[in-house]
């Protein structure tokens, strides 16, 4: 019998992985594309970020993907001086959600940004970024 071939693509999202096995493991694949990606229901609309394989507000999984494009508003962010076990080497680092009307995405605001240009209310756009580790994430930019 042969062994099953374990699909652990997600072991390299983020600073620090904290799981290796996903239903959307394919959300690497496109971030190494360059793309970052929501998923969409195909049932009833509905868009996720940060990805899922099945919709909870329908209850299918009949999902497709969705590339998150264009100018997002940025409601909210905060300046971390301290971080969970893995994130020491990244601090100080600055986290935010952005609206992009039909869907809110949280991460990172881009380390090249300073405190002075990072204002509520500005547009930002969204990118695939790759870490000095090798791992891959995305991040927030002045648009």
């Amino acid at each position: 019998m042969a062994k099953k071939e374990i699909d652990d693509r997600f072991k390299k999202f983020g600073t620090v992985s904290f799981t290796s096995i996903s239903k959307v493991n394919d959300f690497v694949d496109y971030l190494e594309k360059g793309k970052v990606m929501a998923t969409k229901c195909k049932d009833c609309g509905q868009i996720f970020f940060p990805p899922r394989a099945d919709c909870c507000n329908c209850f299918t999984s009949n999902m497709d993907w969705q590339e998150v494009t264009g100018k997002g508003k940025l409601l909210s962010y905060s300046k971390l001086e301290y971080g969970p076990v893995g994130f020491g080497d990244d601090l100080p680092y600055s986290i935010a959600l952005l609206d992009f009307g039909d869907y809110k995405v949280f991460g990172r605001l881009a380390s090249e940004l300073s405190d002075q240009d990072v204002a509520v209310g500005m547009e930002m756009t969204v990118e695939a970024n790759t870490l000095p580790n090798g791992q891959i994430n995305y991040v927030f930019k002045k648009a």
